[in-house]
């Protein structure tokens, strides 16, 4: 199932270590099953961490039981996006990925937003 970026583009692996994605695959892929719609490809900081698991979403903490190492700032992951919207509102926004980031993203955040924050634009 082909899936396509910001710009309409084929979707650009996220992260393969640790691997990432709603199907933990590596790309930030989604369908009808994935409710939180995990289709922005953010790098982790140390401020966005702390936010998700202070909203009930505990990213660092290794949970050995899913086989989940725990992530760390610098890690790259699919994020939901309405988390990453709530983040943006609260001034705690990571940086993020356009190429890696599905393009559904765009029905919850305006394109101008995630280019502000956008490591890959040149």
């Amino acid at each position: 199932m082909q899936q396509f970026n910001i710009f309409d583009e084929p979707l650009d692996e996220c992260c393969s270590n640790p691997i990432t994605g709603f199907y933990r695959d590596g790309f930030c892929h989604t369908d009808d099953l994935d409710r939180g719609i995990h289709v922005v490809c953010a790098e982790m900081s140390e401020e966005f961490l702390n936010f998700s698991k202070s909203r009930g979403n505990d990213l660092s903490t290794p949970r050995a039981e899913y086989n989940f190492p725990g992530l760390k700032s610098g890690d790259h992951w699919c994020i939901c996006a309405e988390r990453w919207k709530e983040a943006y509102d609260c001034g705690k926004a990571p940086k993020l990925f356009l190429k890696k980031s599905n393009k559904k993203a765009l029905t919850i955040i305006k394109i101008e937003i995630l280019k502000k924050f956008s490591l890959d634009l040149s």
